[in-house]
């Protein structure tokens, strides 16, 4: 059955005009920012929450999956909810209930409220992936690969800046104080969002066919692809900090340690964009997949010093494949590029949750090196795998 998808065209039928494109990639990147910045930042809270409410690990880590569970599990049904939203409104009402969701748990509501707040919060953020994503494609059409790029680096700043800010302001303040200083941060957001992301884009409409069902195909095989990268990476930061214990290094080196990885994480997002328009998704994903596995087992043969030099560049690639795969999604989406976004995220969520508790079964029954081992040998299945999806992808040229 045929359906009419609209695509954002100029005057030679191809992309909007620069300035609200630029305003609209500002608007998502801010957003995404603010959304994982503030994500990670929970994580600064664990230890506090678990002295005030008496919690014990399992219970700590549960109140930790209401937020996330509701983040994860939500993303396709709202974005089939918000289907005829368009995606600054949609950022806007993202923003807004996860603020919300952070200013319930700032307020004297005891363990209930707390809770309360977190799956309020995790609703908004559930809708915050699949619509910013959506409103850089289509402000970009077709160019859209190197701005999801910059769009998934802004998330890692998000990450590195919030949780420090959260870190540096928990001795000053209470708990409460700071969620309210970062509900009032999402608040702030949604209103520059009304400012920096024009209502409509300014731009001809065309009306182009899209048979579902019919398309290029290959969606699947690169959702496997994003659930295994993700699954990698989750892996290897559950036994880096072991690993850097093993090889003499205490708990500031550890500090460092990920500091590193995260950098080389961020610049990764930034640069492999670009990477997958001079090679091509196979071509790049190859690359950076069987550089991740080598690197991973290089950090298990090198004594402490050289392998906190080999962690940003392993940071590179371990983090940067995403960048090409999100990039991919528009092409392989057979039209629906919203709910394909919605399914994507959804697959990186669930693997993000399990691959740590299926690693450390794994390193619960043998030793720490065969865990991460067997997270660099999933890493080397994705470059077999990812053949499969040549048949599927567009022919592209390598151009500057």
């Amino acid at each position: 059955m045929a359906a009419s998808t609209d695509l954002p065209v100029t005057f030679d039928g191809e992309r909007t005009p620069q300035a609200p494109r630029s305003r609209n990639l500002l608007a998502a990147c801010f957003t995404h920012a603010l959304h994982d910045g503030c994500t990670d930042g929970l994580y600064a809270f664990l230890p506090v929450w678990q002295a005030q409410f008496g919690l014990s690990y399992a219970a700590l880590a549960l109140v930790r999956a209401l937020y996330y569970g509701t983040m994860g599990g939500l993303q396709i049904p709202a974005d089939r909810a918000l289907r005829g939203v368009s995606a600054r409104a949609a950022l806007i009402l993202a923003t807004v209930i996860a603020a919300m969701g952070f200013l319930i748990m700032a307020l004297p509501l005891g363990f209930a409220g707390l809770c309360v707040g977190l799956v309020v919060a995790g609703v908004g953020s559930s809708i915050q992936h699949p619509r910013g994503s959506m409103l850089v494609t289509d402000s970009y059409g077709d160019a859209s690969r190197r701005p999801l790029g910059m769009y998934n680096f802004s998330g890692d700043l998000g990450k590195a800046i919030v949780p420090a800010l959260v870190a540096v302001t928990l001795p000053v303040l209470a708990w409460r104080p700071v969620l309210g200083l970062m509900a009032l941060l999402g608040i702030a957001v949604a209103l520059g969002l009304r400012s920096w992301a024009p209502k409509t884009p300014v731009v001809a409409r065309a009306r182009v066919k899209t048979q579902r069902g019919h398309g290029r195909g290959g969606f699947g095989i690169l959702t496997t692809i994003g659930a295994l990268d993700t699954a990698t990476r989750m892996g290897y930061l559950l036994f880096l900090p072991f690993l850097i214990h093993a090889k003499g290094g205490n708990s500031p080196t550890v500090g460092v340690a990920l500091a590193l990885l995260f950098i080389g994480g961020a610049l990764g997002k930034a640069t492999c964009g670009w990477l997958g328009e001079r090679l091509g998704v196979v071509g790049s994903v190859i690359v950076t997949e069987v550089a991740t596995a080598a690197l991973m087992a290089a950090t298990l043969l090198t004594p402490l010093t050289p392998t906190l030099i080999v962690l940003p560049l392993l940071g590179v690639v371990l983090n940067g494949t995403s960048s090409v795969l999100y990039g991919t999604v528009p092409e392989l989406s057979d039209g629906d590029t919203g709910r394909a976004f919605a399914v994507f995220y959804t697959s990186v969520v669930v693997s993000g949750g399990a691959a740590p508790i299926l690693y450390g079964a794994i390193a619960d029954h043998s030793n720490q090196t065969i865990g991460i081992l067997a997270s660099a040998a999933t890493a080397a299945l994705i470059a077999p795998l990812v053949m499969l999806l040549k048949p599927h992808l567009r022919a592209t040229a390598s151009t500057t």
